[in-house]
């Protein structure tokens, strides 16, 4: 059997899609589960080699229910990322008219980015989750709700119709998907990567989350995400979700590093990884002082000064 990749299924989910974008998948089984946690317990398992879940969209920010099960149980590691330009399409029975939907479905991450399209067309329509936008076109096959949010791709894999196309409440709207496994070592120095990790404070005092942020601030290294989630020990308990700029392997992310284990009760290591978003030709100069170059630099003159040679 070749090796699998567990995603967010069924077939015909941007998932799916975002997936197959992957040189690597036409040598893998691509297995799909039917919720996020599955797919990351499958590679928790070891059923899966991987799973590729969405983590971010361009109109809401993270995907909690990624972050929380990246951030709870057994460690895992991100390898890659893929971001996919995101517009959807009203999928219904054939013969269904836009008078006829009472009921709507699609993935809860949809609903912000189809919410004022929702409101001008289907103001009475009833909204219900369902566990993937894909998913959601099954169940209106099965006549469970009367339209689905969906990629139009999925309307011939589920007997439907797109009734209406092109649906997006914001211009150019995304989502990132990541492809997570077991942990080892992380994905090779491109140039242009970000790392992830997830911290825990030691202790909740004025200014403690700016003890953390300090930590890249000073050696300026820019963050890409930062969200808060809850620790589930209380209100007002809460660890910090961080995607920022750089690679493990560069002095001064593995500097910010070093010092966050020493002030946090907790460092959870994510990766470090390829940005899509941008190629290395397209990474900004450093600010002054803050290349590898001089921090390699800085570390050999107090080497220096240690040994009386300055």
């Amino acid at each position: 059997m070749p090796a699998s990749y567990a995603y967010l299924g069924p077939e015909g989910t941007f998932t799916e899609v975002a997936l197959r974008t992957l040189p690597e998948t036409a040598t893998r089984q691509l297995v799909p589960y039917v919720s996020v946690q599955s797919a990351l317990d499958a590679v928790r398992g070891g059923e899966a080699e991987a799973a590729f879940v969405p983590i971010e969209n361009s109109v809401e920010g993270g995907i909690t229910t990624t972050l929380d099960e990246l951030v709870a149980g057994s460690p895992l590691m991100i390898y890659r990322e893929v971001l996919l330009s995101i517009t959807f399409a009203l999928l219904v029975r054939p013969g269904t008219q836009l008078s006829d939907i009472k009921t709507v479905t699609a993935h809860p991450a949809a609903q912000p980015q189809v919410r004022n399209w929702l409101r001008a067309h289907l103001p009475d329509a009833v909204w219900e989750s369902a566990a993937s936008n894909a998913d959601g076109a099954r169940l209106v096959q099965e006549g469970r709700f009367d339209a689905a949010f969906a990629g139009e791709f999925a309307a011939a894999r589920y007997g439907l119709e797109a009734l209406e196309t092109g649906i997006h409440d914001a211009e150019n709207a995304q989502t990132r998907f990541v492809l997570v496994g077991r942990p080892s070592r992380p994905a090779a120095r491109s140039g242009a990567d970000k790392t992830s990790v997830v911290l825990w404070q030691r202790a909740d005092h004025p200014g403690a989350l700016r003890d953390l942020l300090g930590e890249f601030a000073t050696r300026g290294i820019n963050l890409m995400l930062l969200q808060s989630r809850p620790t589930g020990a209380g209100i007002g308990n809460y660890c910090f979700c961080i995607d920022a700029e750089g690679h493990i392997s560069d002095r001064k992310v593995a500097e910010a590093l070093m010092g966050l284990k020493r002030i946090c009760l907790q460092v959870r290591y994510l990766g470090s990884y390829p940005r899509a978003d941008i190629t290395p030709e397209e990474v900004p100069a450093p600010l002054p002082g803050t290349s590898d170059e001089e921090f390699v630099s800085a570390a050999d003159w107090v080497a220096r000064c240690q040994d009386g040679r300055f």
